[in-house]
């Protein structure tokens, strides 16, 4: 099977027309913030990371190990799909089987000693092909037998905005084909990463009510947008946010990530600022719905996640997992256990991290 090279892009043709999906790295700009490292001892998952290499951009595994070894103590990641390295040839619903492939050889031919890279991994596999997705999954299951854990496909739609990954229909989690490839799942052992905006939680409810037994991880604070028509409408979204993820928090399957804070769509703008942000700023800017989100699940079923590089336009590694452990610092110390690296090594089952 042919697949793109490493200067390459995938051939979808989304991925050549799609706006960049976030905030471009200066790591001159980056520079200017070195703060010393808080807790440097506490263990860390990070279970929501990409890797690529684009026309206009890289973040290989060099570059991640980079940012993964700047004092803080990461154990171990998790790898999400990222549209990376898609086979170039074959059948389409099996071009997303590359990305898997990619991920897991690099896994493999890491050094033992240092963090374990793509511990657990997501990949793309289309559910909307409704029953036809199984022998997908099983194929992914076959690339990465010890480090597969779950699905995620892109599902995030509003009518004025305009997704990085081309046009998503909307209600997707609702489409019966989708919900048909969805239930394979659960019986593979796989869970889902829904990436959805605050005005679609309603729709990640009922596929939480009709799936009890799948878990679904709620990626990026449960997307509370700050962009496009909800520019500077923060005070007027955070209620109707909360009430979604609260709704949500009701499902025993569904878990959260809290992170995502660098994406333009969530309405910050630390990028546009002279140096990079301290890690009290990020703090404070995520506390309300970091709080809320852990009030509302409780910190056995919320993790902090980098969600880099995307997140990299706006703050280093070491400042942001700074401010993960400024957000924690009133929690016990089994709670902080639980939101730096025991939810995430639960649902993901990664094991000695």
């Amino acid at each position: 099977m042919a697949r793109v090279s490493d200067a390459g892009f995938p051939p979808d043709p989304a991925a050549r027309d799609f706006p960049p999906p976030h905030v471009p790295v200066r790591e001159d700009w980056l520079a200017r913030r070195v703060e010393p490292v808080i807790d440097p001892g506490l263990p860390i998952i990070d279970p929501h990371h990409h890797l690529w290499h684009r026309p206009a951009e890289r973040y290989r595994v060099d570059d991640l190990l980079r940012d993964l070894g700047d004092g803080h103590d990461v154990r171990a990641t998790v790898f999400v799909q990222c549209r990376s390295m898609y086979r170039t040839d074959g059948p389409p619903e099996l071009r997303p089987l590359g990305e898997t492939e990619w991920v897991e050889g690099i896994a493999r031919a890491l050094p033992p000693g240092g963090p374990r890279v793509a511990a657990g991994i997501v990949c793309m596999a289309d559910l909307t092909l409704g029953d036809a997705v199984r022998p997908v999954l099983e194929a992914h299951l076959a690339a990465a037998p010890t480090r597969l854990r779950g699905v995620r496909n892109m599902t995030t739609s509003h009518p004025e905005l305009t997704s990085s990954f081309g046009h998503i229909p909307p209600h997707r989690l609702l489409d019966p084909r989708f919900q048909e490839g969805f239930a394979h799942l659960a019986p593979l052992g796989l869970s889902y990463d829904v990436w959805a905006y605050h005005t679609q939680l309603d729709e990640v409810l009922a596929l939480a009510r009709a799936f009890p037994g799948t878990a679904i991880i709620l990626d990026h604070l449960g997307g509370p947008l700050g962009s496009g028509p909800f520019q500077g409408r923060r005070e007027e979204v955070f209620p109707a946010w909360r009430a979604g993820v609260r709704a949500l928090s009701a499902c025993p399957n569904v878990t959260v990530k809290l992170g995502g804070a660098g994406m333009h769509l969530l309405g910050h703008d630390f990028h546009l600022a002279d140096d990079p942000p301290t890690s009290g700023e990020i703090a404070e800017a995520m506390r309300p719905h970091v709080e809320a989100l852990i009030e509302a699940f409780g910190a056995d079923r919320c993790m902090f996640e980098s969600n880099f590089p995307v997140d990299k336009g706006m703050f280093g590694y070491r400042t942001l997992w700074n401010a993960f452990k400024r957000l924690a610092a009133g929690a016990g110390a089994g709670e902080r256990a639980a939101l730096f690296r025991g939810t995430a090594a639960r649902v993901y089952r990664i094991e000695d991290a």
